[in-house]
């Protein structure tokens, strides 16, 4: 699993629903490529809210955000900056994906 090396814009916003349905955000890199990714869910790390993403691009990896909820139907992905931070929300990532399996 990886953080995306590189930064997304600020408008990577979409709505949360509360139904079943998959959910999907579209991240616009800074070097303008995009990516459709499956919403997998926000989970909590050290009292922080975090968000994986799924791309769908036929790989293993995910996309983990800082993740801010700005109002009921927008949010804000923010960039993991500091590696001890990055390696504690993985291991809690893989720690909660672990349990579903």
């Amino acid at each position: 699993m990886s953080n995306s090396s590189n930064n997304s814009n600020g408008n990577d916003n979409n709505a949360a629903s509360q139904n079943d349905d998959s959910e999907f955000i579209t991240l616009e890199f800074d070097d303008g490529t995009t990516v459709e990714c499956e919403i997998m869910g926000v989970f909590d790390c050290d009292g922080k809210e975090y968000i994986a993403l799924l791309p769908d691009d036929d790989s293993d990896d995910a996309y983990i955000y800082g993740y801010k909820e700005i109002s009921d139907d927008e949010f804000e992905l923010i960039d993991i900056e500091d590696d001890a931070e990055f390696e504690k929300v993985i291991d809690e990532f893989e720690s909660l994906t672990a349990d579903d399996e």
